[in-house]
């Protein structure tokens, strides 16, 4: 958990600290724009994978289990958290809060087929991870939550099982459950049990279409929950480059697309993060290696 030594304050939330250093501007903007819908941001852009792709093999072959392009992009994302902590900021009931928690919710699917069920896994990671603790962190919930619900005898993780009960339950039940579950939330009074199974309290939310075969999507943030981020990562594409010398070289590239709620920081904090992104996913090197100092969110 982040923040360990830090005590809860009046109009902190068990799962984060207000905000009370920040611009008033950033105080008044969840005022105007009252839900996320009100607020996203779109980003697109293209990263070259060329060597990336060598290095995935190489570590592969020397031991990093399943590493993929998928888990190196999430420990890029992972890294950006720890040197860009405002990134993992969220807003309830009108106020900016500093997440106490660095977890990241994946939507996976039993099956590549069009009848195959999804399921959700949330690993939960130190802000000074590198990708051997991401990869490893990664494999253990995938085992657990994923390989469990293949087994027929098998019901689902919680996730899975909160939600069919809720979804058994007559239409004014459900919606009876929801509303106060929202409400609540807005007020950091939900049940800790609904925080932690559901996989829309979380730091971000990444959606790999690459895996479908498909390029990204610019997927919408929920209201429901407190997830200000979505990253969606395409296929895998060869684009030809023109070179300085005249020459061209083909090059294997992925476009990402992100949503972002625009009231948690400025638009250069996001420009700046989204160039950080790019950088460590080009020179994966640096992900193998903690990070030298951890940022904290400077608005507590």
């Amino acid at each position: 958990m982040l923040y360990k030594d830090k005590k809860r304050r009046l109009g902190d939330r068990y799962d984060g600290f207000k905000l009370r250093k920040v611009d008033t501007l950033f105080q008044l903007i969840p005022v105007i724009m009252r839900t996320r819908t009100d607020s996203l941001v779109y980003f697109e852009d293209e990263i070259d994978i060329t060597e990336v792709e060598q290095f995935i093999r190489e570590h592969r072959r020397a031991g990093m289990e399943n590493l993929s392009m998928l888990q190196l992009f999430m420990s890029a994302i992972v890294r950006v958290f720890s040197l860009r902590p405002r990134l993992n900021r969220f807003v309830a009931g009108k106020k900016i809060y500093a997440r106490n928690t660095l977890r990241i919710s994946l939507a996976v699917k039993h099956s590549l087929t069009v009848s195959g069920e999804e399921t959700n896994i949330m690993p939960e990671f130190e802000p000074d991870d590198s990708l051997y603790e991401v990869n490893q962190k990664f494999n253990e919930s995938f085992k657990t939550e994923v390989e469990s619900v293949k087994n027929a005898e098998s019901k689902g993780n919680d996730t899975d099982l909160f939600a069919k009960a809720v979804g058994a339950c007559p239409m004014f039940i459900k919606s009876s459950i929801v509303w106060a579950a929202r409400n609540r939330d807005k007020i950091g009074l939900m049940p800790k049990m609904i925080n932690k199974i559901s996989p829309f309290h979380s730091s971000a939310f990444i959606t790999d279409m690459g895996s479908l075969g498909v390029g990204p999507v610019y997927h919408h943030l929920y209201e429901f929950g407190t997830c200000s981020l979505f990253f969606a990562m395409g296929k895998k594409e060869t684009k030809n480059v023109l070179n300085d010398d005249g020459s061209v070289s083909k090059r294997k590239v992925i476009k990402i697309k992100i949503v972002a709620d625009e009231r948690i920081c400025d638009g250069y904090y996001y420009a700046s993060s989204i160039k950080l992104l790019k950088k460590l996913i080009k020179n994966p090197e640096q992900l193998l290696l903690k990070p030298e100092s951890v940022m904290l969110d400077d608005g507590i």
